[in-house]
Protein backbone atom coordinates (compact mmCIF):
# COMPACT_ATOMS: atom_id res chain seq x y z
CA UNK A 1 0.00 0.00 0.00
CA UNK A 2 1.34 2.97 -1.21
CA UNK A 3 1.75 5.89 1.83
CA UNK A 4 0.64 9.56 1.17
CA UNK A 5 2.93 11.83 2.88
CA UNK A 6 0.66 15.07 3.59
CA UNK A 7 1.71 18.08 1.48
CA UNK A 8 3.64 20.89 3.47
CA UNK A 9 2.00 24.47 3.37
CA UNK A 10 4.35 26.69 1.81
CA UNK A 11 6.11 29.03 4.69
CA UNK A 12 5.14 32.19 5.06
CA UNK A 13 7.62 34.83 4.01
CA UNK A 14 7.40 38.50 5.58
CA UNK A 15 8.06 41.56 3.16
CA UNK A 16 9.55 44.75 4.78
CA UNK A 17 8.09 47.67 3.59
CA UNK A 18 10.04 50.39 2.53
CA UNK A 19 11.22 52.81 4.60
CA UNK A 20 9.12 55.91 4.70
CA UNK A 21 11.00 58.90 4.05
CA UNK A 22 12.44 61.13 6.92
CA UNK A 23 11.15 65.13 6.67
CA UNK A 24 14.97 66.16 5.89
CA UNK A 25 14.86 63.65 3.54
CA UNK A 26 11.74 64.81 1.68
CA UNK A 27 13.02 68.94 2.15
CA UNK A 28 16.67 67.64 0.22
CA UNK A 29 14.54 66.40 -2.38
CA UNK A 30 12.48 69.71 -2.77
CA UNK A 31 15.11 72.24 -2.78
CA UNK A 32 17.19 69.92 -5.29
CA UNK A 33 13.56 69.68 -7.32
CA UNK A 34 12.99 73.37 -7.19
CA UNK A 35 16.74 74.32 -8.13
CA UNK A 36 17.49 75.53 -11.43
CA UNK A 37 21.28 74.54 -12.29
CA UNK A 38 23.42 76.81 -14.28
CA UNK A 39 24.65 74.57 -16.90
CA UNK A 40 24.23 70.77 -18.56
CA UNK A 41 26.96 69.12 -15.80
CA UNK A 42 24.89 70.49 -13.14
CA UNK A 43 21.87 69.20 -14.37
CA UNK A 44 23.09 65.66 -14.71
CA UNK A 45 24.28 65.80 -10.74
CA UNK A 46 21.01 67.48 -9.78
CA UNK A 47 19.34 64.07 -11.22
CA UNK A 48 22.01 61.98 -10.01
CA UNK A 49 21.48 63.38 -6.67
CA UNK A 50 17.75 62.81 -6.85
CA UNK A 51 18.10 59.27 -8.22
CA UNK A 52 20.16 58.63 -4.90
CA UNK A 53 17.46 60.23 -2.85
CA UNK A 54 14.81 58.52 -4.53
CA UNK A 55 16.44 54.92 -3.84
CA UNK A 56 18.09 55.68 -0.40
CA UNK A 57 16.01 56.99 2.62
CA UNK A 58 18.82 58.17 4.05
CA UNK A 59 20.51 59.23 0.89
CA UNK A 60 21.25 62.52 3.27
CA UNK A 61 23.04 60.69 6.22
CA UNK A 62 26.57 60.02 7.01
CA UNK A 63 25.12 56.67 7.73
CA UNK A 64 24.21 55.91 4.02
CA UNK A 65 26.87 53.74 2.61
CA UNK A 66 28.83 54.74 -0.37
CA UNK A 67 27.35 57.85 -1.22
CA UNK A 68 25.61 60.48 0.58
CA UNK A 69 24.52 64.56 0.80
CA UNK A 70 26.78 66.91 2.98
CA UNK A 71 26.36 70.52 3.01
CA UNK A 72 28.63 73.36 2.61
CA UNK A 73 28.95 77.04 2.38
CA UNK A 74 31.49 79.34 0.16
CA UNK A 75 31.61 82.52 2.97
CA UNK A 76 31.82 85.96 1.68
CA UNK A 77 32.12 89.37 2.59
CA UNK A 78 30.24 90.63 -0.32
CA UNK A 79 31.05 94.48 -0.09
CA UNK A 80 35.28 93.41 0.48
CA UNK A 81 35.18 90.89 -2.21
CA UNK A 82 36.74 88.53 -0.29
CA UNK A 83 35.85 84.58 0.45
CA UNK A 84 36.81 82.62 3.47
CA UNK A 85 38.43 79.58 3.41
CA UNK A 86 39.51 77.05 6.09
CA UNK A 87 42.87 74.62 5.48
CA UNK A 88 41.26 71.10 6.37
CA UNK A 89 43.61 69.38 8.82
CA UNK A 90 42.32 65.97 7.66
CA UNK A 91 42.69 66.70 3.96
CA UNK A 92 45.40 69.31 4.22
CA UNK A 93 43.70 71.94 1.20
CA UNK A 94 42.03 75.03 1.57
CA UNK A 95 38.26 74.41 1.30
CA UNK A 96 34.96 76.41 2.05
CA UNK A 97 33.07 75.09 4.89
CA UNK A 98 30.85 72.46 5.39
CA UNK A 99 30.56 69.25 6.59
CA UNK A 100 27.77 65.92 7.33
CA UNK A 101 24.11 66.72 7.80
CA UNK A 102 22.69 66.05 10.77
CA UNK A 103 19.19 64.53 12.23
CA UNK A 104 18.65 67.68 13.91
CA UNK A 105 18.99 69.74 10.93
CA UNK A 106 15.70 70.47 10.09
CA UNK A 107 16.82 71.20 6.50
CA UNK A 108 19.59 70.81 3.85
CA UNK A 109 19.83 74.62 3.96
CA UNK A 110 19.98 74.36 8.45
CA UNK A 111 22.71 72.23 7.98
CA UNK A 112 24.88 74.14 5.81
CA UNK A 113 24.40 77.14 8.06
CA UNK A 114 25.21 75.29 10.88
CA UNK A 115 28.70 74.13 9.20
CA UNK A 116 29.34 78.15 8.38
CA UNK A 117 28.87 79.06 12.05
CA UNK A 118 30.94 76.50 13.73
CA UNK A 119 33.80 76.42 11.08
CA UNK A 120 34.13 79.75 10.96
CA UNK A 121 33.43 81.22 14.42
CA UNK A 122 31.49 84.25 12.81
CA UNK A 123 27.79 84.56 13.83
CA UNK A 124 26.65 87.34 11.97
CA UNK A 125 25.79 85.03 8.82
CA UNK A 126 23.02 84.95 6.00
CA UNK A 127 22.29 82.24 3.52
CA UNK A 128 21.31 82.80 0.26
CA UNK A 129 18.57 80.03 -0.40
CA UNK A 130 18.91 78.90 -3.72
CA UNK A 131 22.09 76.90 -4.22
CA UNK A 132 25.04 77.82 -5.85
CA UNK A 133 26.47 74.63 -7.33
CA UNK A 134 26.63 70.73 -6.50
CA UNK A 135 29.96 68.97 -6.33
CA UNK A 136 30.34 65.34 -6.47
CA UNK A 137 33.88 63.81 -4.92
CA UNK A 138 35.49 60.61 -3.44
CA UNK A 139 36.17 60.70 0.18
CA UNK A 140 37.74 58.75 3.05
CA UNK A 141 34.57 58.63 4.68
CA UNK A 142 32.75 55.45 6.27
CA UNK A 143 33.94 51.62 5.85
CA UNK A 144 32.88 51.36 2.61
CA UNK A 145 35.12 52.55 -0.53
CA UNK A 146 34.62 54.13 -2.76
CA UNK A 147 33.00 56.63 -0.68
CA UNK A 148 30.84 59.88 -2.56
CA UNK A 149 30.36 63.22 -0.64
CA UNK A 150 26.82 64.44 -2.77
CA UNK A 151 27.74 68.18 -1.91
CA UNK A 152 25.01 70.52 -2.32
CA UNK A 153 27.31 74.22 -1.87
CA UNK A 154 25.76 77.52 -0.80
CA UNK A 155 26.80 81.13 -0.60
CA UNK A 156 26.77 82.42 2.88
CA UNK A 157 26.78 86.13 3.51
CA UNK A 158 29.05 87.64 5.92
CA UNK A 159 27.39 90.87 7.47
CA UNK A 160 29.92 91.97 9.05
CA UNK A 161 33.67 90.89 8.49
CA UNK A 162 34.70 89.50 11.39
CA UNK A 163 38.31 87.78 12.48
CA UNK A 164 37.35 83.86 11.99
CA UNK A 165 38.06 81.12 14.90
CA UNK A 166 39.99 78.42 14.26
CA UNK A 167 37.60 75.33 14.78
CA UNK A 168 38.86 71.45 15.28
CA UNK A 169 38.95 70.17 11.98
CA UNK A 170 41.17 73.19 10.32
CA UNK A 171 44.92 74.09 10.63
CA UNK A 172 44.30 77.58 9.61
CA UNK A 173 40.78 79.57 8.57
CA UNK A 174 41.62 82.64 6.65
CA UNK A 175 39.75 85.88 4.42
CA UNK A 176 41.05 85.98 0.76
CA UNK A 177 40.39 88.34 -2.00
CA UNK A 178 38.18 85.98 -4.95
CA UNK A 179 40.63 86.68 -7.29
CA UNK A 180 44.19 85.98 -4.93
CA UNK A 181 43.22 82.93 -3.68
CA UNK A 182 45.67 80.24 -2.00
CA UNK A 183 46.37 76.91 -3.86
CA UNK A 184 43.37 75.38 -4.46
CA UNK A 185 41.56 72.47 -6.27
CA UNK A 186 39.25 72.80 -9.36
CA UNK A 187 36.10 72.44 -6.96
CA UNK A 188 37.18 75.75 -4.94
CA UNK A 189 37.65 77.48 -7.87
CA UNK A 190 34.95 77.04 -9.82
CA UNK A 191 32.28 77.80 -6.17
CA UNK A 192 33.91 81.00 -5.82
CA UNK A 193 33.47 81.66 -9.91
CA UNK A 194 29.86 80.80 -9.48
CA UNK A 195 29.52 83.02 -6.32
CA UNK A 196 31.34 85.87 -7.72
CA UNK A 197 28.59 85.48 -10.68
CA UNK A 198 25.98 86.20 -8.18
CA UNK A 199 27.40 88.85 -6.57
CA UNK A 200 28.77 90.92 -9.37
CA UNK A 201 32.19 90.90 -8.84
CA UNK A 202 32.38 89.92 -11.90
Amino acid sequence: MRSCSRARAPRATTIRAAESPTNLQISCQRTLETWSPPDSEQVQLRLHYLDHLGKQSDGWSRTCAGAHLTASSLICAAAESKVLLTLHSRIGRWLQTGGHIESTDPTLEAAAIREAHEESGLADLSLEPSPLLLSKHEVPCGPVRPTYHLDVQYLVIANRMGSPNIGAESLDVRWFAHHRLPEVDDSVLALVRAAGVRLGWQ
